[in-house]
């Protein structure tokens, strides 16, 4: 199986909006120093690794498996 980032980053995107999150809100929970990673996620330039991807199945309340989307 390949995983589409693209489709992979608008469902980020879709999860993140349905819980209200806002991109600086991932950017804190994470820690990051600028929003530019969650961007390239959502854009499906790059995904996140695995520890950050199961971190945002925690935040997002969903498992791993409903986050990414294979091609």
């Amino acid at each position: 199986p390949v995983i589409d980032p693209v489709a992979t980053g608008a469902n980020i995107r879709r999860l993140r909006a349905e819980r209200g999150l806002s991109v600086r809100d991932l950017q804190a929970y994470f820690g990051f120093e600028e929003p530019q990673a969650i961007y390239k996620w959502q854009k499906g330039k790059s995904l996140p690794s695995v520890d950050n991807l199961y971190a945002l199945g925690v935040l997002l309340e969903v498992p791993m498996d409903e986050i990414l989307v294979s091609a």
